[in-house]
């Protein structure tokens, strides 16, 4: 395999006194547009309003930080004004209009990760702006903004051309928006610091996944995704998707270091991760990862809704299947040497704690 899979950061689109918008390029890491994936941040300073917005793409958002509000609206439906905090996971169809809000003085920073199967541009969000210097309506003609609003040349020259910011801007303090209401929360935000865990290993990792059952809007995605946090030394057991699916993964902290293994045997990436980095593991390669002292938490989405993996190490690994005979003949082993290899690792799954 040829293409380049280092871990990269993000880089600034556009931004101002409001906050910024991230983006992973396609030209730095080329498996977004080999699978169709895309990949930003948002990342808003206290009164920053990213202006209402849709995109060519569906998305999970992941919020990295902070305390904030997000407006969605799904086609044919109210405004849903949601509050949001670190930890939240929110699914975004394709279609839905989105604007956010912070009145916090912590930066909020959202993540978005997705499927870029119908953009513009394969690996890249494109989105549209209703309002603001690049917003749609600014290509209308004032004869179609006053048709389509019912409004005089006037008010329709006020309206398209008040807003001079493009994509965030900042408002005044003592500006009002929205407030949120706790009960919007349900069905639109799923908190993974607070979810009951998948898996919880002692002195291993845990594992919260987002999926159609505890977030059903994942499903009109079409992404499952999942927050991991293995401790300091710990490991994370090779393993693949077996249903063709892309795993897409951002380091929210901590280091580590990270080998994946393709065809043939090979070796394809070994490289130490950081936060803020994101990396791509290419369909049916294997993944494995171990956490520096300091642990390693990720946030993935994988390319289904109800992702599927095989793991080759562990109590629930392939090889725990396998009949003595068949690995003595695999490995062209004694009985001796695969006993030993059988009777390890069956009690730890997924997650290795560091060695004693």
């Amino acid at each position: 395999m040829d293409l380049d899979l280092t871990p990269k950061l993000a880089k600034k689109i556009y931004g101002g006194d409001g906050g910024a918008y991230y983006a992973w390029c396609p030209e730095e890491l080329p498996m977004l547009r080999q699978g169709n994936i895309g990949a930003a941040k948002l990342a808003l300073e206290k009164n920053g309003f990213a202006l209402p917005r849709y995109s060519d793409s569906a998305k999970v958002a992941y919020v990295l930080q902070g305390n904030g509000v997000a407006g969605i609206v799904l086609p044919e439906k109210e405004e849903k004004v949601v509050p949001i905090k670190a930890g939240d996971a929110l699914a975004l169809p394709f279609g839905v209009v989105t604007w956010w809000y912070n009145k916090e003085d912590t930066e909020l920073v959202v993540l978005f990760l997705g499927d870029t199967k119908t953009a513009h541009k394969a690996g890249c969000f494109t989105d549209f702006f209703l309002t603001g210097a690049n917003g749609i309506f600014t290509g209308f003609s004032t004869e179609f903004v006053c048709r389509a609003w019912d409004v005089d040349e006037s008010t329709a020259k006020t309206l398209v051309g008040s807003q001079t910011g493009k994509g965030i801007v900042k408002l005044d303090s003592g500006f009002k928006m929205p407030e949120p209401k706790s009960d919007t929360r349900k069905g639109m935000a799923l908190n993974c610091l607070e979810a009951p865990l998948d898996v919880d290993i002692k002195g291993g990792g845990k594992v919260v996944v987002l999926n159609t059952k505890n977030l059903p809007l994942v499903g009109e995605v079409g992404l499952g995704a999942d927050l991991v946090s293995i401790y300091g030394g710990s490991m994370c057991s090779p393993g693949f998707s077996c249903d063709s699916a892309l795993q897409v993964t951002y380091i929210v902290k901590g280091s580590g270091r990270v080998q994946v293994v393709g065809a043939d045997g090979k070796r394809i990436l070994e490289t130490t991760v950081k936060g803020g980095n994101l990396f791509i593991v290419p369909r049916f390669c294997v993944v494995s990862k171990i956490a520096d002292s300091d642990g390693l938490e990720w946030f993935s989405i994988i390319t289904t809704p109800n992702p599927v993996f095989t793991h080759l190490a562990g109590r629930t690994s392939a090889w725990k299947a396998l009949s003595p005979e068949v690995l003595q003949a695999a490995f062209k082993v004694s009985p001796d040497v695969e006993k030993k290899f059988s009777t390890k690792r069956t009690a730890e799954e997924i997650f290795f704690p560091p060695p004693k």
